[in-house]
């Protein structure tokens, strides 16, 4: 299957650590993000993560632990992607808390953990929700 994975740009590292966890599963991330931008332009970004979310099946949102005051907080392009997704027919999977209404969909898998989500992906339309 092939993924995009949405999460705080501040996670890039970590996703790498989850992309390499999906391809042994099988899977391919289509997140270029992940990669690092340097020096990126806002509008070159956008461009970026909306081919890559296009060429993906199935969107995996990193979700936080709501938290005040905290700098990341203003900033929400997962949550813009979440709904590209959603309104373009993507399965969509969580992995964390739900953030949003839009998180309780029926059709929105949840996830506490990733070994959770690549067991959950095996499986093409059932999740752990």
């Amino acid at each position: 299957m092939r993924i995009y994975l949405a999460a705080r740009f501040d996670r890039s590292v970590e996703m790498l650590e989850v992309a390499a966890s999906l391809a042994r599963a099988g899977h391919f991330v289509t997140s270029r993000w992940i990669h690092g931008r340097q020096n990126a332009p806002d509008l070159v970004s956008a461009v970026e993560d909306i081919e890559d979310l296009a060429d993906a099946d199935c969107l995996v949102s990193f979700t936080e632990h709501p938290n005040r005051g905290v700098s990341w907080a203003a900033r929400g392009g997962r949550h813009v992607e979440f709904g590209i997704a959603l309104v373009t027919g993507k399965r969509l999977c969580v992995v964390g808390p739900r953030e949003n209404i839009f998180h309780h969909l029926p059709r929105v898998e949840t996830y506490s953990t990733v070994a959770e989500l690549v067991a959950g992906l095996a499986a093409p339309t059932v999740g752990a929700s």
